[in-house]
């Protein structure tokens, strides 16, 4: 059985198709988080991977990002992109960072592989007094019919489980999160769909039978629902951000 862990690390090798596959984050979702620090903020992008999240905060008026992650792979591609922002490795629970040197410290599709008390508490130290922790998640909509089944047939994600279930846990030193939800809809084609559901920790880390199995469902739900060819179906979602102030 595939451990957390090595879940957690395995985007690495799919850097590509989650560049791909993955939504960005509304701007106004990342604005909202990073409110109570106002423009010219400090933001470290934990779990950066590609730099989804990474280009949002850019672009919500940061002044300066430096992005983290614990794959290499992952900072390559995010390098690729971005060549300004600094990239560091490492994880929520060990951050290569100095004492009070951040404003804001997000981190988007992100906290579900991070142990709360450790992470919290890691945090906190690198954030100034008055810092922001900012925790944000696309998910599909699966109030919709053929989303319900994708989702089914892919496997729900720690993600959407722990969502479903009443949203992430913060400990000390922060105590109450906030949030607030936006909904949105992408025009996503077939190849499209398909690196969505390829860069999924589920599918990466799969046997070959597994992996067949389910693309063999996804392949015939795509053509029930007019996915075909260069043809975009809107693939829903709704985004959903938490913030604490230290």
């Amino acid at each position: 059985m595939v451990s957390h862990d090595d879940k957690s690390r395995s985007f690495g090798v799919a850097a590509d198709l989650y560049q791909a596959g993955r939504p960005e984050y509304p701007v106004e979702a990342v604005a909202w988080m990073l409110e109570s620090v106002g423009a010219n903020a400090r933001v470290v992008d934990v779990g950066a991977g590609t730099g989804k999240l990474t280009r949002a905060v850019l672009a919500a008026g940061a002044a300066s990002v430096t992005a983290v992650d614990p794959d290499p792979l992952m900072l390559a591609g995010l390098h690729s992109v971005l060549p300004a922002v600094p990239v560091l490795e490492g994880t929520a629970e060990s951050l290569p960072l100095a004492d009070d040197s951040a404003d804001a410290v997000v981190l988007g599709q992100a906290w579900h592989w991070v142990d709360p008390e450790a992470g919290s508490r890691e945090i906190g130290r690198v954030l100034r007094d008055g810092g922001v922790l900012g925790l944000i998640w696309n998910i599909r909509d699966a109030s919709i019919g053929w989303v319900a089944r994708m989702s089914e047939i892919m496997h729900n994600s720690n993600a959407e489980e722990m969502i479903s279930s009443g949203g992430p846990r913060v400990a000390a030193p922060f105590s109450t999160l906030e949030s607030r939800s936006w909904e949105w809809s992408r025009g996503m084609t077939r190849s499209e769909l398909l690196a969505m559901a390829r860069s999924r920790s589920y599918l990466i880390t799969a046997g070959p039978e597994e992996r067949a199995r389910v693309e063999a469902g996804l392949e015939e739900l795509f053509d029930e629902i007019g996915a075909v060819g260069d043809a975009a179906v809107e693939l829903p979602y709704i985004t959903t951000a938490f913030r604490a102030v230290l």
